[in-house]
């Protein structure tokens, strides 16, 4: 009881607190309708009828002495079933989205916004009814019930994580910071295929920067390496081209696998009523992408009318490390999904720098510029099932040299292993190489039990030399496990890394 009685103190006394982003509350004698458009920031009008001809005449503290004299007698539990479920004793209406509750001055100080909007009308003669217009369409009646209902009880409510987002919109619309901490607090501890999108834009949305990494940084680990045709639908255009963007991006295979990802992704953004597996997705996508393209001469899909808002996310991609290969390429080419004009100095460029290190000898980067490298590294990355040695290659044509990679259960080793061939780039048997590895292994719900990094580092590399870049304890790894890499093989001054 007395835990009660202080927080109403606490409320009276306090400062108003400040407003969250994209709830914006007005006072103002608007209507009752609901408005379904959706502005850039959601607001909130109210036409405050907030006090009984019982209360008029008396000062804010003689009232307020009264209400907290009759708090005294009830519980946390009556409160909430006798005051807030049943309404008996109400002294004030709150009208929104079709529904009315029958509540208490005393408790609806404990919101923000309802502080403010008591403080301001209090002597002022009114019949007992707010009505409150919202435009956010992510709250509803039952977000506003529950928002509501928090406010007659210390014990914090179930909440699915699905309800989630709904719930923090009414909270931070009437600036519940207790609800507002629940619901950020459930949100990190379920981020997973269902929530990670619906989360992350209403952390955006009202400013959870934590809750924003978390997502961020799961979509990261999971977009490729546990891909669902339902989260790609949830994936929008922003969010994406964040994704492509990143070096952090955990890569399975090789930048051609990037190029694939935001292929289907973009067939279900067009095709959101697709229904089908992971395994027919490729599939149907080709085939949607080659009967479109069927009727389409002299441009890519990228260049037409319906393909160029998705040119920003394309443009992320790291086509430098794409057209090295000629399978590659070659998919590039038969799909038209990406305009020549962005090829064409690409393969100019690469075919320069071939020149440029079969002939002058240079030996690669010498300078490490994370800045610089977050748009210009090879991504790549594979799968370890189980505990062995595994060695693997990964080179970029013959722009660089050929890296064997080997895992072993007590450390990553990277090894040069020069290509034959009758220019002077063999002849030259010192390069160096930038790279970064990181080892990753994720339980049942995708959520990542172990990770390691070796960070942006420089290798410098004689003819068949092998080096230990990673240590690993062998204890505390578990199977399968993910194997990524960053490679940055020429100078970053090179035109093809830009």
């Amino acid at each position: 009881m007395g835990l009660l009685i202080s927080r109403v103190l606490r409320c009276r006394d306090s400062s108003l607190v400040e407003s969250q982003p994209e709830a914006i509350a007005r006072a103002s004698c608007l209507s009752g309708s609901r408005k379904r458009k959706r502005n850039s920031s959601e607001e909130l009008a109210t036409s405050s009828n907030v006090h009984g001809p019982q209360n008029q005449g008396m000062y804010p503290h003689q009232v307020l002495n009264y209400i907290y004299w009759k708090r005294v007698k009830i519980s946390s539990n009556d409160a909430y079933q006798n005051l807030f479920l049943d309404g008996n004793d109400s002294d004030i209406k709150i009208r929104a989205l079709g529904r009315t509750w029958c509540l208490h001055k005393v408790f609806l100080c404990q919101s923000g916004y309802f502080a403010k909007v008591l403080k301001g009308t209090w002597r002022e003669s009114h019949h007992g009814v707010i009505n409150l217009i919202i435009k956010n369409e992510d709250i509803d009646t039952r977000s506003l019930h529950f928002v509501f209902g928090a406010l007659y009880t210390d014990a914090d409510f179930s909440i699915t994580p699905l309800e989630v987002p709904q719930v923090l919109a009414a909270a931070c619309l009437l600036r519940v910071d207790r609800v507002i901490q629940q619901c950020e607090g459930i949100m990190k501890a379920t981020i997973n295929r269902n929530t990670v999108c619906s989360y992350y834009l209403a952390a955006e949305t009202y400013r959870l920067k934590a809750v924003k990494t978390g997502c961020f940084e799961w979509l990261l680990c999971n977009l490729m390496v546990h891909p669902s045709v339902a989260l790609y639908k949830e994936v929008d255009m922003k969010l994406m081209y964040l994704l492509a963007l990143s070096s952090d991006l955990l890569v399975m295979q090789k930048e051609i696998d990037v190029y694939t990802t935001l292929k289907i992704w973009m067939f279900l953004y067009l095709n959101p009523c697709w229904n089908g597996t992971m395994k027919q997705l490729l599939q149907h996508a080709n085939n949607w992408l080659s009967t479109h393209m069927a009727y389409v001469d002299n441009i890519s899909f990228l260049e037409s009318e319906e393909g160029r808002i998705f040119q920003p996310v394309f443009k992320k991609l790291r086509f430098q490390h794409i057209i090295c290969d000629l399978t590659s390429t070659t998919i590039l080419e038969q799909d038209r999904l990406i305009p020549m004009a962005w090829l064409s100095p690409i393969y100019k460029q690469q075919w320069v720098t071939l020149l440029r290190t079969q002939e002058s000898g240079v030996i690669g980067p010498q300078v490490i510029n994370e800045q610089e490298l977050e748009e210009c590294t090879m991504r790549c990355g594979t799968m370890i099932p189980k505990d062995g040695r595994y060695t693997w290659k990964w080179s970029v044509g013959r722009l660089g040299f050929p890296l064997r990679v080997t895992f072993t259960r007590q450390c990553v080793i990277l090894r040069q292993r020069c290509q034959r061939c009758d220019g002077s780039a063999c002849q030259n048997h010192i390069r160096n190489v930038i790279f970064r590895i990181t080892l990753v292994c994720f339980d049942s719900n995708k959520r990542i039990t172990f990770r390691k990094t070796t960070g942006y580092k420089i290798l410098t590399f004689e003819y068949n030399e092998e080096q230990i870049v990673m240590k690993l304890d062998s204890d505390v790894l578990t199977f399968p496990m993910c194997i990524f890499c960053n490679f940055l093989f020429v100078n970053l001054g090179n035109a093809e890394n830009k």
